[in-house]
């Protein structure tokens, strides 16, 4: 896996104060994605264990409350992201059960397949649905159409819509 960016101070990926990972890696090609570039999954800078670590220390930093991680992309969860992924949500979700987990996916939730419903199980928000042009409204929080659909989540399945 590789990744494109990596804010360890983020106030606009999520609720409250986050660690954001913008990872490489997407197949569906929006029209209109504001993150084209973050699409070859083979662009971007090498995923690593001692990075994994980086972000795993910068949620425990207590100079500043963190709510969680927001993993974006690219796609979290397009298929040569799978592995390390899960790694980590696994890892965040075991060493600091308190942060949440923040996931943006142009799959639909009811479309994923088992592999990415693995990962589902640690998320407790996800965002999922293509971006679709036509449907493009910048006034909805965390989302850049209306078809896209911002849930709370508790053992991979819906609990609650966010606005």
């Amino acid at each position: 896996m590789r990744y494109q960016r990596y804010y360890p101070i983020d106030v606009v990926n999520g609720e409250g104060t986050r660690a954001t990972l913008f990872v490489s890696g997407c197949e569906h090609f929006c029209k209109g994605c504001h993150n084209s570039t973050t699409w070859d999954p083979d662009s971007g800078i090498p995923y690593s264990e001692e990075f994994e670590q980086k972000i795993l220390d910068d949620l425990t930093d207590e100079r500043i409350k963190r709510d969680g991680l927001s993993l974006s992309g690219g796609d979290p969860l397009f298929p040569g992201n799978l592995k390390m992924i899960e790694r980590l949500v696994k890892r965040v979700k075991t060493e600091l059960p308190e942060k949440d987990i923040w996931l943006w996916t142009g799959y639909t939730l009811e479309n994923l397949s088992p592999k990415q419903k693995a990962i589902i199980h640690y998320i407790d928000v996800l965002i999922d649905g293509k971006f679709e042009e036509g449907k493009r409204d910048l006034t909805l929080p965390w989302r850049g159409s209306s078809n896209q659909r911002v849930m709370r989540l508790i053992n991979g399945k819906p609990d609650s819509y966010i606005v």
